[in-house]
C-alpha cells in the first residue's frame, strides 16, 4: 500500500463554496463532497426513512358476535298499580326497563323450585280484584311505554323509561290506585321457558 503525505502545509478547495482552506480541516460529506468542516451538512434523516409495515387490520384471538339470549326485566316489589275502579289497566313501575312499545311480553312471579321439577315461575300475588294468574297469562300482554293517566298516556322521557302499562283480559280493579304483585316479579319475552 502506498503512503500519503500528511498535508500539514497543503491547501484544498471546497466543493461547496469554492474557497481555499487548510487540507487538514477538510471533511468528506455523505454525498462524496469534500468540504471544510464549517460547511459540513449531515445527511437529512428523511432521505432514508425507516421502513414501516402496513397498519394491522385483523385482530388476534377473534370471536364472532353472538346473539344475546332473551332475558327478563325485574319489577320492584309491588311494582304493579291498578289505574281506577272498574278498569283493567295496570301501570307498572320498572326503572330503566328498556322494553319496546307495542310489543307483547309475559309477566312472571318469583322463581321457585318444587319437588320433582327443577325450576319454574310462580304467579304474581293477587291484588285489588286482579288475580295473579290473569297477570301471568302465558300468551302475555301488549304493553305501552309510559303511564296511563286520565284516559291518555304520559310519554315524557322519565315516565317512558321507567313506566309501562297493559290491560288485563278478564279482571277489573275493585278500588283503583292500589299497588301489588309482591316481590320477585319480572317481565320478558313470551318465549322464555321456566
Amino acid at each position: 500500500m502506498s503512503k500519503y503525505a500528511t498535508g500539514k502545509h497543503s491547501k484544498a478547495i471546497s466543493d461547496r463554496s469554492g474557497l481555499e482552506f487548510p487540507y487538514r480541516e477538510m471533511v468528506r460529506e455523505w454525498n462524496g463532497s469534500f468540504v471544510h468542516y464549517t460547511e459540513f451538512e449531515p445527511k437529512q434523516p428523511q432521505l432514508e426513512p425507516k421502513p414501516m409495515g402496513g397498519d394491522g387490520v385483523a385482530l388476534l384471538n377473534v370471536r364472532p358476535d353472538r346473539t344475546e339470549p332473551a332475558t327478563t326485566v325485574r319489577i320492584p316489589e309491588n311494582g304493579f298499580e291498578t289505574y281506577a275502579s272498574g278498569s283493567g289497566v295496570i301501570n307498572v313501575f320498572s326503572p330503566g326497563h328498556g322494553l319496546t312499545d307495542n310489543t307483547t311480553y309475559r309477566f312472571r312471579g318469583p322463581p321457585t323450585t318444587s319437588a320433582g321439577s327443577s325450576f319454574t315461575y310462580a304467579n304474581p300475588q293477587s291484588f285489588d280484584g286482579i288475580t295473579g294468574t290473569n297477570i301471568a297469562k302465558a300468551a302475555g300482554y301488549t304493553i305501552r311505554t309510559g303511564k296511563y293517566i286520565a284516559d291518555a298516556r304520559d310519554a315524557s322521557d322519565y315516565v317512558t323509561n321507567n313506566f309501562f302499562f297493559f290491560t288485563v283480559d278478564t279482571n277489573t280493579a275493585t278500588t283503583g290506585s292500589i299497588k301489588g304483585g309482591g316481590y320477585g316479579c319480572s317481565v320478558g319475552p313470551v318465549t322464555i321457558e321456566a
